[in-house]
């Protein structure tokens, strides 16, 4: 009697712990683009890294292709903690009243890779992440996409040719601005519709990293694109504040290792990735792209210079300057 007591008292105990082992934090990191895209490749990376550093104590659930939402609903949703984790381009957090991160969207601001990483790894990248706290999100790190071509159903070669031609942007007031300075109209649209909104003739361009475009199958409506690389598209990735401060010390140590090594191998793989999706997009010969000279460049930005003076009360005269003299600039004296 007493040896099948102890052997039910065993089991029960037994039981009692499956029943009370700690199920895994989950952490749903939704975003807008594909898969095979930087940003899609280093969100995977990231879930690789943070199950392997947590044992498993954390499952990383990746929704790519604005599978639970888009672009306007993302961050509402990450506030009201219906998602842990997203990775918004920079332009988003204008609407939040974060509008310091809109001189992103600012066009001829970077020169070159070097010139945008002393901005988002120094001391104004790290002072405009820390201003997201008060709106209930933790800004982690930067990822880069890349820098952006223009796409248009007609020649785009000069300043000239986008005169009338409606023109998708992401929701900023930066980039309604650059439309104008070139004499288009900008249409906000979200990224998931612009496949099907350059397809019918809803608007007649737009502008993307290579990346971007191409697994987005634009290039195959669109004739003509501009290598302008007049600006640049990043991104953000933010985590809820109270999902984050609510975590353990060492899940929190060692989820920020595993975002450091996303960071570094999504950086590594922006440049390549849009350096490739280009060569396709041409060899696929379905879009004719121009690539302007240093002066054809430059008269671009010459012509989108006004964009500064309007956005000074917006984004702050001081933060563009400031930013503008860590990264040097397109146009010469500008620097």
């Amino acid at each position: 009697m007493r040896l099948a007591l102890a052997l039910i008292s065993a089991a029960a105990c037994l039981l009692g712990g499956v029943s009370l082992a700690e199920e895994p934090i989950v952490i749903k990191f939704s975003h807008v683009v594909a898969p095979d895209t930087p940003k899609g490749q280093a969100a995977e990376r990231f879930k690789q890294l943070a199950e392997q550093y947590t044992g498993g104590k954390v499952k990383v659930e990746i929704y790519p292709n604005s599978q639970l939402y888009k672009d306007k609903e993302e961050l509402e949703s990450l506030q009201l903690g219906s998602v842990q984790m997203l990775a918004p381009s920079l332009a988003k957090f204008g609407p939040l009243g974060a509008k310091e991160f809109e001189a992103f969207d600012l066009p001829c601001l970077f020169p070159d890779r070097a010139g945008l990483h002393r901005v988002t790894d120094g001391k104004i990248g790290a002072e405009l992440l820390k201003k997201l706290e008060s709106r209930g999100i933790v800004g982690l790190d930067y990822w880069d996409n890349g820098f952006k071509i223009f796409s248009a159903n007609s020649p785009i070669k000069t300043v000239a040719d986008f005169k009338g031609l409606k023109m998708r942007v992401q929701s900023s007031k930066v980039l309604e601005a650059q439309m104008r300075a070139l004499g288009a109209i900008p249409q906000s649209m979200p990224f998931s519709e612009v496949y099907q909104g350059l397809q019918t003739g809803v608007v007649d361009g737009t502008e993307n990293p290579p990346s971007n475009m191409y697994t987005q199958k634009m290039f195959e409506v669109q004739k003509y694109a501009n290598v302008s690389r007049h600006g640049y598209l990043g991104y953000a990735v933010i985590v809820n504040k109270k999902f984050w401060d609510g975590l353990p010390e060492g899940i929190r140590t060692q989820l920020s290792k595993a975002m450091t090594e996303a960071t570094a191998y999504n950086n590594e793989i922006a440049q390549k990735d849009n350096d490739d999706a280009l060569a396709a997009m041409k060899a696929s010969g379905k879009t004719d792209f121009f690539t302007p000279t240093v002066e054809e460049r430059k008269a671009m930005c010459v012509a989108l210079e006004p964009v500064y003076e309007e956005m000074q009360g917006r984004i702050g005269k001081e933060l563009i300057q400031a930013i503008r003299q860590e990264a040097g600039s397109i146009i010469e004296g500008k620097n």
